[in-house]
């Protein structure tokens, strides 16, 4: 059973106990609430809990007394403090966006089951050493922090494949950089008319336009940022991304940036894709975690998996070229055609790679697992009877090197992309 609740509270609902031999899922997300009561344990089903945009200072230490309790939602409160004690003994999902936290409990490394933790936008600067023993850890943002540099521990994680950390001062000097060339045109907000929806992500919404130019006018996609900060990062950030890219067959090229608007961040202008492209997959659900979520009757030819795999892999190869990491390479980021033509997007979560080559290796074959990740589901959806069991095999032992532990094994994109291409 699920509760949301969104109506001005400002105390916990006690109604809410008559659920307790049913409720999973509680979310009271959009309130005043500064408090959860200590008999919340009396929910002894619970398994999720929400309490974002509300006035918390602290993570409530009764939490960590229930026992069922999987993941947590506090993003864009006013947290400072999270204690040791706050932390659940079955923790696989943690949500602090957009808080003002310095410290983490060096707890924090016991939580075993722990695979998404997602910080950006708070104060942090480093990390307890103990989460280094977090081995199931598969994504983590703590973009739009304080970090000086990344722990060296931290890019030897096993599972570790969804990183993002822009807007931190160990990228900061590149991205302003990148952010100052005059490279892409201003196209002013006057000359867009916004037309109806298209997409949406984490950072922001797309919506189909037409650009006025002169006596001449086209269709265009507008990506509109949400805020000054999303759960993945900075909107500034993924404009310097998308700048920084340069120009590909599987990217979406970037038109111009919007000028002429009160918020100069708005958003960017881009080439709309063929209506015959859709998204591969959908965003994890609460229950895959960090699993994109395909249609129940998805599936592949063989020729379809290797044109989506080396595309994928070729576009990936040409940014770490560029000194990005794109930081969500999912299913549910690429669009594609049944003719296998794809087409990566949303860089909400890309970063720039370090000048120093060992660290900038080292995160390369993180996304590299990633890639490996995708390559399962597609395999997994594969139609058999479309490919020969030599030419499978082969795949199959791809996707296993590219996610291989450790990480030092694992191949790079460039590598990866020959591979492909020689099927």
């Amino acid at each position: 059973m699920r509760i949301d609740l969104s109506c001005g509270l400002t105390e916990f609902p006690r109604e809410v106990f008559a659920q307790a031999d049913t409720l999973e899922i509680l979310n009271l997300s959009g309130n005043a609430l500064s408090a959860l009561p200590d008999d919340l344990p009396r929910l002894h089903k619970l398994r999720v809990i929400f309490c974002s945009d509300n006035c918390f200072t602290e993570l409530p230490e009764v939490l960590g007394r229930c026992p069922h309790l999987e993941m947590i939602g506090f993003k864009a409160n006013q947290i400072k403090h999270v204690s040791a004690a706050a932390l659940p003994p079955n923790l696989r999902w943690l949500i602090l966006t957009d808080n003002q936290i310095e410290v983490l409990p060096a707890a924090l490394g016991s939580c075993r089951r722990l695979q998404k933790l997602m910080l950006a936008g708070n104060r942090l600067r480093n990390f307890p050493e103990s989460l280094a023993a977090c081995e199931h850890l598969e994504l983590l943002r703590i973009a739009a922090n304080r970090f000086d540099a990344l722990p060296d521990w931290l890019l030897m994680l096993p599972r570790l494949a969804w990183l993002a950390y822009a807007g931190n001062p160990c990228s900061d000097g590149y991205e302003q950089a990148v952010l100052a060339r005059p490279v892409i045109a201003p196209i002013d907000w006057a000359t867009l008319d916004i037309h109806h929806t298209l997409g949406e992500g984490a950072s922001g919404v797309i919506y189909r336009a037409q650009h006025q130019q002169e006596a001449d006018s086209h269709p265009v996609a507008v990506k509109l940022f949400k805020g000054a900060l999303t759960s993945d990062g900075l909107p500034s950030s993924e404009k310097a991304a998308y700048l920084a890219a340069g120009e590909h067959p599987r990217l979406i090229p970037v038109k111009g940036k919007i000028s002429g608007h009160p918020d100069a961040t708005l958003g960017l202008v881009m080439s709309l894709v063929d209506a015959s492209f859709i998204n591969l997959a959908r965003p994890p659900s609460l229950a895959s975690c960090t699993r994109d979520c395909y249609a129940l009757d998805a599936q592949f030819s063989f020729s379809q998996v290797q044109a989506i795999a080396h595309g994928i892999a070729s576009v990936a190869a040409h940014l770490h070229a560029q000194g990005i990491m794109h930081g969500d390479l999912y299913a549910h980021n690429i669009l594609w055609n049944r003719q296998g033509d794809c087409l990566l997007g949303d860089f909400g979560a890309a970063s720039f790679l370090p000048p120093d080559g060992a660290a900038a290796e080292a995160l390369q074959r993180l996304e590299v697992r990633a890639f490996g990740c995708l390559l399962e589901e597609l395999l997994e959806r594969c139609t058999a009877s479309t490919a020969t069991e030599a030419s499978l095999e082969k795949m199959r032992t791809l996707q296993q090197r590219c996610m291989q532990i450790p990480a030092t094994s694992r191949p790079l994109f460039v590598e990866i992309e020959q591979d492909l291409g020689m099927y």
